[in-house]
């Protein structure tokens, strides 16, 4: 529903009326801009003395001092700000007085002129001529302003936070530092693409709607196909699209892109969320490890320029090599529960039970032992951690370890006692995965999220011969959380989901 204008916007529409009166178009059709911020005080300093530089800079107005003939005004780019300097006998009475009268803070302006030096020492624009780009109808909020040791701090102009993630774009615009976590987040990404690419993987693009849905234990989004009659689902992993890759003749194959899971709201979770996934025909997960803690450490160096890193009362090394604990060892350290006391579900849960864990009816074996991992071990692993060896019926597509029925080789990672990704020795046996998906089907109920349906054409495919692999899953909003210091995935998300308002 369309909301009534406040006293300001009426103001500023006000204002939008008398431009237009005055023949100046306040949304032109064209800009030209010669110069950013940045490259116009470049331009300056390395320009011989003496030498104008001429510079025509577009940006939003961000301040503006009015001394009556002369005006002070901010500009701000996507580079950072520079001072204009508008005197009426050089912009002309009529221009001055619009510039005066009719501006607005928001509003987008193009200004040209010579760049100089005023007696303050701030390289300002002397503007000769300017052009409204944009009218800006509605008020950005505006943050205060005050003194933190000696610098001047601008805070959130949002009191309600969760107003600054329905209005992500005021929020980019009043809060560089919002900006600049999106920055990082975009630079994270093309560090981990040109890493993938110095090791010969070849990235892909699997379907985001697809007849069936698997590769991890989730409830999946469905929607309808019209024309085609058909119910199709949003993927909630790339797995077994990319695994059919291997059978094809790709050996490292790596995919960045969207997963949609139909499952909590959290500080870590969002319904849709960026994965990166790769598989590499040969390696086992020991290879995977290996590469991971290489991946993650190349990244934060290229992208912060180190391996340590701050998150929030914490230092942490990336640096390889990281620790390596098994399952079984880490919960007997952090839970002081040995699971392979109890081989069932019924005696371990008593057990978790009587140490005052969480063992929901119906959990299966396996699950109780991650509902350990998840209460009493996650929480302590701050350094970068592997923990191996799950177990087998929360792992269908990891390979078993020889001589061990109850674990596979399967691995997760965590840093700052959050669990980033997930990575196992790959199942390429047939006839075992197809046994592996019977055995889930009788074990699960049939609404139970750990039940995926049988795709039986990834199973066609691994009977045409898959080679062994490793394969691997981080989630790219929980790294960007740990390279920027946040502690709630939306501050990672341009557009977070969020709950309609009442």
């Amino acid at each position: 529903m369309e909301s009534k204008p406040t006293t300001l916007e009426e103001q500023r529409i006000s204002k939008l009326a008398r431009l237009r009166e005055a023949g100046i178009d306040p949304y032109p059709l064209r800009s030209k801009r010669t110069h950013t911020t940045a490259e116009a005080l470049t331009a300056f300093a390395a320009a011989p003395e003496g030498e104008e530089v001429v510079a025509t800079i577009s940006g939003r107005l961000l301040s503006v001092r009015d001394m009556g003939k002369t005006v002070f005004a901010n500009v701000t780019d996507k580079d950072g700000r520079i001072q204009l300097f508008l005197r009426r006998e050089e912009v002309g009475e009529e221009m001055h007085r619009v510039f005066r009268k009719l501006l607005d803070l928001g509003d987008f302006i193009q200004a040209t002129g010579v760049l100089f030096r005023t007696r303050t020492g701030e390289v300002s624009l002397r503007v000769s001529e300017w052009t409204l780009l944009s009218k800006s109808v509605s008020p950005l909020p505006v943050g205060k302003e005050q003194e933190v040791d000696g610098e001047l701090v601008r805070y959130s102009a949002f009191s309600d936070v969760e107003e600054r993630y329905r209005q992500r774009y005021a929020d980019l615009a009043v809060n560089p530092e919002v900006r600049g976590i999106f920055r990082t987040r975009a630079k994270l990404i093309n560090s981990l693409r040109r890493f993938f690419e110095d090791h010969d993987f070849l990235e892909v693009e699997t379907p985001i709607l697809q007849p069936l849905y698997g590769g991890a234990a989730a409830r999946p989004f469905t929607t309808f196909h019209n024309q085609l009659k058909q119910e199709l689902y949003l993927r909630i992993s790339f797995e077994l699209y990319l695994k059919r890759l291997l059978v094809g003749g790709f050996e490292r194959v790596y995919e960045i892109g969207r997963d949609f899971r139909n499952e909590g709201v959290s500080f870590k979770h969002n319904p849709e969320f960026t994965q990166l996934e790769f598989y590499a025909a040969y390696w086992d997960y020991n290879d995977v490890m290996d590469f991971t803690e290489r991946m993650i450490a190349h990244a934060a160096q290229e992208v912060l320029g180190t391996n340590e890193i701050v998150y929030g009362d914490h230092t942490i090394s990336l640096a390889p090599p990281w620790k390596r604990l098994s399952m079984r060892d880490a919960i007997k350290q952090y839970a002081e529960i040995d699971y392979m006391d109890f081989l069932d579900a019924a005696s371990l849960s008593k057990a978790v039970r009587a140490i005052g864990g969480s063992a929901p009816e119906g959990a299966s074996w396996g699950k109780l032992i991650d509902g350990l991992l998840g209460d009493y071990v996650e929480p302590k692993l701050i350094q970068p951690t592997f923990i191996t060896q799950f177990p087998r019926d929360i792992s269908p597509l990891a390979k078993g370890i020889p001589g061990d029925p109850q674990h596979v080789e399967r691995f997760e990672y965590f840093i700052a006692g959050m669990e980033l990704g997930n990575a196992f020795s790959e199942l390429n046996d047939p006839f075992e995965q197809r046994k592996r998906f019977e055995d889930l089907q009788e074990m699960y109920a049939q609404d139970d999220d750990e039940l995926n349906p049988i795709d039986e054409d990834y199973l066609r495919a691994m009977s045409y011969g898959m080679p062994p692999n490793g394969g691997f899953g981080t989630g790219i909003d929980r790294l960007a959380m740990l390279f920027t210091n946040q502690s709630s995935i939306r501050e990672v998300l341009l557009f977070p989901h969020l709950r309609e308002r009442e």
